[in-house]
């Protein structure tokens, strides 16, 4: 049971957060505090000492500082920088949340190149109106970056120290 919550919650997360930042231009504060609870439960259950623990939420106190800044000076959307801070929580302070990091930055601007270049292009006109479409084509609106972080947590979930302890017990 333990294991499938650490196989089904982070990845659920992820992938809410994207589409719902995709669909709305909005990352519902429900997907961090999900995240925050779920790590909260599992982590003791794994056997995570409370060194561990704290550099856990060391990580996520660490991103929440540095992308709060971000948003105060108007570089990141306040659910991007939730998400990043819970996010960093189940990384923890290990080469996962660093590979976290690059992947969601090279993501990011992957995506926000094409955002831009579709904004440019005569198909935006015609996709305004489109349910997934709509924030794609809004040129004054701002970039889905959920999207990003969704890839980039997904992409380096499996190495985290949380899902390398449940394949371990799965194997074992």
């Amino acid at each position: 049971m333990l294991e499938a919550l650490i196989f089904v919650v982070f990845p659920f997360c992820m992938l809410f957060a994207a589409i719902s930042d995709m669909v709305s231009m909005k990352i519902a504060n429900r997907v961090p505090l999900l995240l925050l609870g779920a790590f909260f439960v599992v982590a003791p259950l794994t056997g995570m000492d409370w060194a561990t623990f704290g550099l856990h939420l060391a990580a996520g106190a660490a991103v929440l500082v540095v992308t709060f800044g971000l948003f105060a000076i108007g570089g990141m959307g306040g659910g991007d920088a939730k998400l990043m801070a819970a996010t960093a929580v189940w990384m923890g302070m290990t080469i996962s949340l660093a590979q976290y990091l690059v992947a969601s930055a090279f993501f990011g601007g992957m995506l926000t190149l094409a955002i831009l270049a579709f904004r440019s292009s005569a198909l935006s006109v015609y996709t305004s109106r489109n349910m997934f479409l709509r924030h794609f084509a809004n040129t004054t609106g701002g970039i889905p970056y959920g999207i990003a972080l969704g890839i980039g947590g997904l992409l380096t979930y499996p190495d985290s120290p949380l899902m390398q302890w449940a394949l371990a017990r799965l194997s074992s």
